[in-house]
């Protein structure tokens, strides 16, 4: 599938390269021959567009590396659920589209996450997705602030902090709501909370939220954005998350309605 849009691309005028993201699933990388092959970073200044192979997952790594540049992103579904991807696999006719320059781009918001202890910043990151505090098999003392202001007081197995694209997966899995991905929006998430009350709140995108590990349950904890390396947490640890100035541009070809996709890929039959 990788050569055939490879070939499309090239055969309409297109110069295209091959830009292996995970160089792990094959020792020295992806090659496919004839066709050139190079790093994505080394690409991205040049660029007119990302076309991503695989699941939401892949998407997300290529949001993180264009997110400066503004390069946008087509999504070709490999995946279960894909609900960031723009086609699936049957719908490969449509780069011809995209080699013609005939497509929309839609924004997506992002957001950014800072990690504070004892007054001095840990970790700084943005994600497209969501920022993920949880437990390590054990619950957590946790408290939730918007602006500053308290939201929850819990005890739990963590939270999930999501934007609007990142509201159909770990938030949703949660109890947290379907967000049309193109609103402005902060959705936060308590995990299996211990509290009849805790609910999921949907917020307007210039709030600030707060994560605060409390004190009454020491337990260990651990931060990841969207879906990446853990970043451990300590009690009394503060994590920042807000609105960022980056945004995700994904290229849109398909006539499917979010609705439409939503219906599909969680199941719903008519």
């Amino acid at each position: 599938m990788t050569r055939l849009v490879l070939e499309m691309l090239l055969n309409r005028g297109r110069h295209a390269v091959l830009c292996p993201m995970f160089d792990a699933v094959v020792p020295g990388g992806i090659r496919l021959p004839g066709i050139e092959a190079t790093a994505l970073e080394d690409e991205l200044p040049h660029a007119e567009m990302i076309i991503a192979f695989g699941g939401d997952g892949t998407i997300l790594r290529a949001a993180r590396a264009a997110a400066d540049l503004g390069v946008p992103i087509l999504g070709i579904n490999f995946g279960s659920k894909g609900f960031i991807a723009d086609i699936e696999t049957e719908d490969i006719g449509l780069i011809d589209a995209a080699a013609a320059g005939k497509y929309k781009i839609e924004s997506r918001m992002m957001i950014d996450v800072e990690v504070v202890r004892n007054g001095a910043s840990i970790s700084r990151d943005f994600a497209l997705n969501d920022v993920v505090v949880k437990g390590e098999n054990k619950v957590l003392d946790m408290m939730l602030f918007g602006d500053g202001q308290r939201i929850l007081h819990f005890f739990g197995d963590g939270a999930v902090v999501a934007t609007p694209t990142g509201s159909t997966a770990y938030s949703m899995a949660a109890g947290g709501p379907i967000v049309e991905p193109a609103a402005q929006n902060i959705i936060v998430t308590p995990i299996c909370a211990h509290i009849l009350e805790a609910k999921s709140f949907v917020l307007d995108s210039d709030r600030r939220v707060t994560v605060e590990l409390g004190n009454k349950k020491q337990n260990p904890a651990y931060m990841s954005v969207d879906g990446g390396e853990h970043v451990k947490l300590l009690s009394g640890d503060v994590v920042n998350i807000h609105k960022s100035v980056k945004s995700t541009r994904l290229v849109r070809l398909s006539s499917r309605s979010f609705y439409e996709n939503v219906s599909e890929k969680l199941g719903e039959k008519f």
